[in-house]
């Protein structure tokens, strides 16, 4: 699919104002105080170093990047408009989405990575809630939903119709995951512009779950599992 200038700039105007609508919503809520590593109020200042606010923003910034990895491989190993269309808006949505959450920890003064921090650890404090993000796979990796590297390799290697089917299956699952921590954050997180982008996510997931389910069948597939 070639990108026309006009594409260029609408995608680069659209990552400009989310990270300047990110950067204002917190710039408002860090003049109440600092931080902390504890879970924050809305009104006490940004949210500590592992408050559900951080997690969620370290966790989804690196679910997003998967996302966006697996739409820009499907782009290229199938010719279908649909499937294409598709993996772009993904890619593009979640692109954007993750320079928000990213841009909020460096405004929260708080790091992107923290080695002692097991994936979904800030889902711990939700009574259960995190009992619906389903369980890591065998040997793969620790946030629900996302794709092995053999999965991705596969992907990588296949073309057509079976590249198609196997991107919707993958991004299946991966929704499946990222509404999970998206619901999660949305139940747990005290930054009302984080909760409001989280239940966004949740609301957006749905939709392309039910259109990739759509899709699939069309394909004479369906989700697994």
């Amino acid at each position: 699919m070639s990108r026309t200038p006009r594409t260029y700039w609408v995608a680069g105007t659209a990552v400009l104002l989310a990270l300047l609508f990110a950067a204002v919503a917190t710039m408002a809520a860090a003049a109440n105080g600092d931080g902390d590593d504890r879970a924050a109020a809305p009104t006490s200042g940004p949210p500590g170093l592992r408050s559900a606010d951080a997690g969620f923003a370290r966790d989804m910034a690196v679910h997003h990047q998967q996302a966006v990895e697996m739409s820009f491989i499907v782009r290229d190993r199938t010719q279908d408009e649909a499937v294409r269309s598709l993996a772009y808006d993904i890619a593009n949505t979640q692109a954007n989405q993750r320079g928000m959450l990213l841009g909020w920890l460096d405004l929260w003064g708080l790091p992107k990575v923290l080695a002692d921090e097991p994936p979904m650890s800030w889902m711990a404090a939700d009574g259960g809630h995190s009992g619906h993000a389903g369980q890591a796979r065998p040997g793969g990796p620790l946030m629900p939903g996302m794709a092995g590297k053999e999965e991705l390799a596969r992907l990588g290697a296949a073309e057509g119709r079976d590249a198609e089917v196997l991107y919707l299956q993958l991004m299946t699952d991966h929704h499946k995951g990222g509404v999970a921590m998206a619901e999660g954050c949305a139940q747990l997180c005290t930054t009302p512009v984080e909760r409001a982008l989280a239940q966004g996510m949740v609301d957006a997931q749905q939709s392309e779950l039910t259109l990739m389910a759509d899709m699939l069948a069309k394909r004479g597939a369906a989700p697994r599992g």
